[in-house]
């Protein structure tokens, strides 16, 4: 298989308030949007794409018409300090106040408006502990 493309596809009771919470804060544009699917593609990056299905549309097979759930979006950015001040002063839902991981990770999370976590994430050397376990 030549893959081509990939992204994640929310599906929610919640398709505008999705789609505008990550045009909103995560500078995401719409290549095409109903009221039932909006395809999202990042302003910084077009590589980047997420959309927002509505969950009951018929598209998608009966027994599995359901919102989201137990999902992370992982978000890498440049300089996730410059993030963090920029959507605290939001009133963004924080799950996760910024810190610094020994797996190698600055991080925080957010909460979108279907509880999914959205993760920004700046990569940091690792302690020593945990550099051996990085493929070269």
């Amino acid at each position: 298989m030549k893959l081509i493309s990939s992204y994640p596809v929310i599906c929610t009771d919640k398709v505008k308030e999705s789609s505008d919470f990550y045009q909103q804060h995560f500078n995401f544009e719409p290549t095409f949007a109903a009221d039932w699917y909006v395809s999202l593609r990042s302003k910084d990056n077009t590589n980047f794409e997420l959309a927002v299905l509505d969950a009951n549309h018929p598209t998608i097979p009966e027994p599995y018409r359901k919102k989201v759930s137990g999902v992370i979006i992982n978000l890498e950015v440049e300089d996730v300090d410059t993030e963090y001040q920029r959507l605290k002063e939001q009133s963004l839902e924080f799950a996760l106040e910024i810190k610094s991981e020994d797996f190698g990770q600055r991080h925080f999370i957010v909460v979108d408006p279907n509880g999914i976590l959205v993760d920004v994430i700046q990569n940091i050397e690792p302690s020593a502990e945990f550099a051996e376990q990085y493929g070269s």
